[in-house]
């Protein structure tokens, strides 16, 4: 397929779930899940959904803010869920959400969510263009429009830096 005639992609094709369950290495002394730990894990889930959208290589470009929502303990089962919410050009932003699930009591519990950019790359490191995605529901409309918001809020902070220095 040639890169301009890229196929949309709708963004169910993307969606991915991986589970964790905590254990004491993941774990500070007050046996609390490692919020590094966690990052990592939201960067992996994230890559998965980038991996499935574009069927590239990628890269992780940014992570916006992340708050840890609720405790998280040795033995919890994590959750996580993550999807391409927008495709810019050879970027993409993911969107994943945490939780934390009682498979005893069958309950679940939001840690935390993130967006993250990923980049489309080839072996050599060199950027490569992305399908469009397409959103097929509202909150997926909703999710693509805010992605939109956020570009620009991350490229005027962006810039912003580069005036500092």
């Amino acid at each position: 397929m040639i890169d301009d005639m890229l196929e949309p992609r709708p963004v169910r094709d993307s969606q991915s779930e991986m589970a964790e369950i905590v254990l004491p290495n993941d774990a500070n002394p007050l046996a609390s899940l490692l919020g590094g730990r966690l990052m990592h894990w939201i960067d992996l889930a994230g890559a998965m959904a980038a991996h499935r959208h574009s069927r590239k290589h990628v890269v992780t470009a940014s992570v916006d803010h992340i708050d840890f929502l609720v405790p998280v303990r040795v033995g919890d089962l994590i959750i996580l869920r993550s999807s391409v919410n927008r495709v810019f050009h050879t970027s993409m932003e993911v969107g994943v959400k945490v939780y934390v699930e009682n498979y005893i009591a069958d309950t679940a519990h939001h840690v935390a969510s993130a967006y993250l950019t990923f980049v489309a790359t080839d072996p050599s490191g060199k950027c490569l263009k992305v399908a469009p995605v397409i959103p097929e529901t509202a909150e997926q409309q909703r999710r693509y429009d805010d992605a939109g918001r956020r570009r620009e809020i991350r490229r005027a902070e962006l810039e912003r830096r580069r005036k500092v220095r």
